[in-house]
């Protein structure tokens, strides 16, 4: 992040760093409600407009990512005429390394950066560990260094839940004055703050922060605020946040476990859709009832599905025509609740079938600890084994290029074939074919498929869960059989030789 008062001379970020511009502005009253700070930002004949937000003891902020390399100039609007009319500018340089930008749709059902790298998914939930204190915050991220992880589900607001009882170190708001509840007018800076460490924290780390930012499990009044307070709260925090290039909003975790009606819901989805000049994604998370994703507002479904397969990911693509994430799918873990309890073979199976099936699905872990430190709400460290096979997965779809799955048939396949295994393909630009076949907790002896007759292919039999691959010696086409290791969790890659 770069701060910079409006008289300095022009300096330079990255495209997609956050550009900032610090005024000094009254402090009486409620800073809040009563002062409105604006900033067009130009750049040639195109125009953006970033609202401001105030960052406690007189001090108040602009945000601004560029999203294009070049000169660009801004000037303030504001009603303290100590900050209208602040005019300054700056330059954009060209991304550098592992500056991808911001991740959007791609292909319909895929993602990708800004700078057009592939974006695949590998996500796990950590509801509120940047809620727990120093110690342990910075040994989550030294976790998240180590894992495969390039997306944390996590909330703004702390969370009161079964294993987190504990108090936040700090909170959103500020108390009443002469009151013991929270005055929702007057957000917290110090809170805001934090949270913004930790979102540069992942961003070092190549990892999104999928922000949730409503949830049904809370004790301190945050889930039960009125509709004008709500609006408030998202406009401060897209102001103080969308210009960081790896947020995501998710508007809720279990939506329909709050008391709010759907069309609340869709007019919250339009205030953030509205204020966030930078356009990051935007999803919700369900319980029992599943939000209508093919609304406009939202860019992909982030869905929960706690079922021993992965067939609904087919049907929501078609009904959706969005991206499908499976965020939740239960946890690997031993807690007896139903949905913590997953064995590391049945999650890392899970991740594979959504994949070939053409979605995405993340990680969660809940192993009992005698300080109620699970990874799945307070971070810490992984204790389960999924992990390093959810890793080797990911390693694969880097290769062959880099880019998600199709869940489409063989060409002429054998009918039984598809009905007994999973099947995913994957195209290049170029119009090469790869596919992808998984046989789940299945122990086949052998695999007969029909391929393209003008086509060979190098077939891999991967061994998902002891991550080992044994390539064929010779390529493979039309009607063929693979002799299988009889063993379950097998996946067979097929990639075009150079002979086609």
């Amino acid at each position: 992040m770069s701060t910079r008062s409006p008289l300095s001379t022009p300096m330079q970020i990255e495209q997609w760093d956050c550009f900032e511009v610090a005024l000094c502005g009254p402090d009486e009253g409620n800073p809040f409600l009563d002062v409105s700070l604006e900033a067009v930002f130009s750049h040639g004949p195109r125009t953006v407009t970033v609202r401001g937000f105030y960052d406690g003891a007189g001090v108040y902020r602009l945000r601004f990512m560029p999203d294009e390399p070049g000169s660009w100039h801004y000037i303030t609007r504001c009603n303290r005429a100590e900050m209208n009319g602040q005019a300054g500018s700056f330059i954009a340089l060209p991304a550098g390394p592992g500056n991808h930008g911001p991740v959007s749709v791609a292909e319909t059902f895929h993602f990708r950066y800004a700078d057009g790298t592939p974006f695949l998914p590998i996500g796990t939930t950590c509801y509120a560990w940047t809620h727990q204190g120093e110690a342990l915050e910075e040994m989550t991220l030294r976790t998240l260094s180590h894992a495969p992880f390039n997306k944390v589900r996590m909330c703004v607001f702390p969370k009161h839940y079964v294993y987190n009882e504990n108090e936040p170190p700090c909170y959103p708001f500020l108390r009443q004055e002469g009151h013991p509840g929270w005055d929702f007018t007057r957000f917290n800076p110090a809170f805001f703050r934090h949270l913004e460490q930790r979102i540069l924290d992942l961003q070092r780390l190549g990892i999104e922060a999928d922000l949730i930012l409503f949830h049904p499990y809370d004790r301190w009044g945050f889930a039960h605020m009125d509709a004008k307070s709500d609006e408030r709260y998202l406009r401060y925090v897209v102001a103080r946040l969308a210009a960081y290039r790896n947020v995501w909003w998710s508007l809720a975790n279990e939506w329909d476990f709050m008391k709010k009606e759907p069309a609340a819901w869709d007019r919250l989805f339009q205030i953030v859709q509205e204020v966030d000049p930078c356009g990051h994604l935007r999803s919700i998370h369900n319980g029992g009832q599943l939000y209508d994703h093919a609304k406009p507002w939202v860019t992909h479904a982030s869905i929960q599905h706690f079922s021993a397969d992965m067939l609904p990911i087919v049907e929501m693509r078609t009904r959706y025509r969005k991206p499908v994430v499976i965020d939740e799918c239960s946890y690997e873990g031993n807690i007896p609740q139903s949905w913590g309890c997953l064995t590391p073979q049945e999650m890392v199976r899970l991740c594979w079938e959504g994949t070939v099936r053409g979605g995405y699905v993340g990680h969660g872990e809940t192993y009992l600890h005698p300080q109620d430190i699970l990874w799945w709400s307070k971070g810490g460290r992984l204790h389960g084994e999924s992990a390093p096979r959810i890793a080797f997965l990911k390693q694969l779809l880097n290769e062959d290029p880099p880019g998600g799955l199709e869940p489409e048939p063989m060409h002429n396949p054998d009918e039984q074939f598809c009905l007994n295994y999973f099947l995913g393909a994957r195209k290049t630009q170029s119009g090469t074919i790869s596919y992808w076949m998984y046989t789940g907790v299945r122990q086949p002896g052998e695999l007969s498929f029909q391929l393209p007759p003008d086509r060979y292919f190098t077939a891999d039999i991967i061994d998902t869960w002891n991550m080992q691959i044994v390539t064929l010696p010779e390529a493979v086409t039309g009607h063929c059989t693979l002799t299988m290791p009889g063993r379950p969790y097998m996946a067979v890659r097929l990639r075009q030789s150079p002979l086609s």
